[in-house]
């Protein structure tokens, strides 16, 4: 299935929000990552955009898609956003360091040529 350009959009969104958490902690151990709220605010805001764009994306798209746990990851964003007091950050540096990777690698293919790098 070829995403409509709607999707494509929000998948760029997601997949360069993935590369910048990422980024962000390449080298960090987790406890480098517990002590540098700086890092820490700027993965959880990378994970919120992952997943507001995993909320516009279409059913289709989501149906055609399932193995993505998407309601993982915009319940994981509705906890950073409403429920921030609860953030558990060994589940966020696990979604980056596991789940993360593999959202990329899955869904990066829809963007060949389609947006800009």
């Amino acid at each position: 299935m070829q995403p409509d350009e709607r999707d494509v959009s929000y998948l760029w969104d997601i997949v360069e929000s993935a590369k910048a958490a990422q980024k962000f902690t390449d080298g960090l151990t987790y406890s480098d990552f517990l002590s540098n709220r700086l890092v820490r605010r700027g993965v959880e805001r990378e994970l919120q955009i992952i997943g507001e764009a995993a909320k516009r994306l279409s059913d289709n798209f989501k149906l055609e898609f399932s193995d993505i746990p998407w309601g993982s990851i915009t319940g994981l964003r509705n906890v950073l956003v409403h429920e921030y007091g609860d953030v558990k950050y060994e589940l966020v540096w696990n979604a980056v360091q596991t789940r993360i990777p593999v959202l990329i690698n899955r869904l990066s293919p829809h963007l060949a040529g389609r947006m800009p790098d």
